[in-house]
């Protein structure tokens, strides 16, 4: 059964920093690819940062994140991981792993998605 738990959600304060990690159980993603994306209250899901293994480690990064949110992994243990600095207010909402076993040529949009954690917390307070 796979799994995807995300932890290092919490508060901050406006201008820190946080680390989200994403633990991949039951199988392994480093063919494929991973995301994460972040939901705000009243708003629809986007997407945050992704990387195809598959690519030569390609990543993408929404405009938001760009010079501020870094995605990386630990092949080993398979853990994705955002790295996340500088954080405003609006980074507030609730961040989501998301993994696909499938060549996917776009994975800025969550329909490219197999596989889905629950979600960690992160909110930001000015």
């Amino acid at each position: 059964q796979v799994q995807l738990v995300e932890s290092g959600g919490g508060l901050v304060q406006a201008g820190g920093s946080l680390r989200l990690s994403c633990a991949a159980s039951g199988r392994t993603f480093s063919r494929y690819g991973m995301g994460w994306f972040r939901q705000a209250p009243g708003k629809e899901r986007e997407f945050v940062a992704a990387v195809k293994w598959w690519n030569g480690d390609s990543t993408y990064y929404s405009d938001s994140g760009k010079g501020r949110f870094i995605i990386s992994r630990d092949s080993a243990t398979n853990t994705l991981y955002l790295q996340m600095n500088s954080l405003k207010p609006e980074d507030t909402a609730v961040y989501y792993c998301a993994a696909t076993v499938r060549l996917r040529l776009n994975l800025q949009v969550d329909s490219a998605y197999d596989y889905w954690g629950q979600g960690t917390q992160v909110t930001v307070s000015s």
